[in-house]
């Protein structure tokens, strides 16, 4: 027997149209959404179901409500840590183990090195060459080592010049290194990352798609080999959803 599916609430729709009309009229982050006054009248609604809208778009990121005379929902560049939040709760419920992450992350990344290469704006290569060096002053102490390591991955994924890709890579960079289930990097560890990071940079810096993949890719099966070597049980550790990010 097939379940029928059950109708939108009036605020998912409603929280739609509003998103709609923020496209049309080109609203750009820290624009300041009509008044409640004005979209009682504007969506002909009542005051619970607006009010449920903004909130439904409040939790996702979207917008900010703020306070007092001047204020109401002001639009937000969305935060990934909310995409995080959604994708780290769908695999508890699907019991997917870190190794899920760990098949995605080779995926994803060789192709946005590729595409960084060919797109990234100076300005970028710039700060990627000084993630580089933060990681290479950071050597003996994981904890800043692995916060270089991540801003490194964001900014190549950004560079990719596609926004889905900055938003999945993003929303995967605080459990991507494992640290979130206890792996552990020891410093010769730390040092062959560093150096595969340096060729990845060198093949980015010269604009070279092809070979930014296979040393992103390389990167990534040593990762890989690494995390099966040394921590094959939490390779299989289901990441739970309260487990920071």
């Amino acid at each position: 027997m097939t379940i029928p599916a059950r109708p939108e609430k009036a605020a998912m729709l409603l929280a739609r149209r509003i998103m709609r009309d923020v496209s049309r009229d080109r609203l750009r982050p820290g624009d300041q959404l009509p008044p409640e006054k004005v979209m009682l009248e504007k969506y002909a609604i009542g005051r619970g179901t607006l009010r449920e809208a903004l909130r439904l778009l409040e939790f996702q990121g979207i917008i900010a409500l703020r306070p007092g005379p001047g204020g109401g929902p002001v639009l937000l560049d969305p935060d990934p840590t909310h995409l995080a939040s959604t994708v780290l709760l769908l695999m508890q419920l699907k019991q997917a183990p870190f190794r899920t992450i760990v098949e995605v992350r080779g995926a994803l990344e060789p192709v946005t090195s590729s595409l960084a290469a060919q797109r990234i704006s100076e300005e970028s290569l710039v700060e990627l060459a000084s993630a580089v060096e933060d990681m290479r002053e950071a050597l003996r102490d994981q904890h800043a080592f692995l916060e270089a390591n991540k801003r490194f991955h964001d900014i190549i994924a950004w560079s990719s010049g596609n926004a889905l890709f900055g938003y999945m890579v993003n929303s995967l960079l605080g459990i991507l290194d494992g640290s979130i289930v206890g792996m552990d990097y020891p410093n010769h560890r730390r040092a062959a990352i560093l150096h595969a990071h340096e060729e990845i940079l060198e093949a980015i810096q010269s604009r070279n798609s092809d070979l930014a993949y296979d040393r992103m890719r390389d990167h990534i099966d040593a990762y890989q080999k690494f995390a099966e070597r040394k921590f094959p049980d939490l390779l299989d550790q289901v990441i739970s959803w309260d487990k920071s990010i």
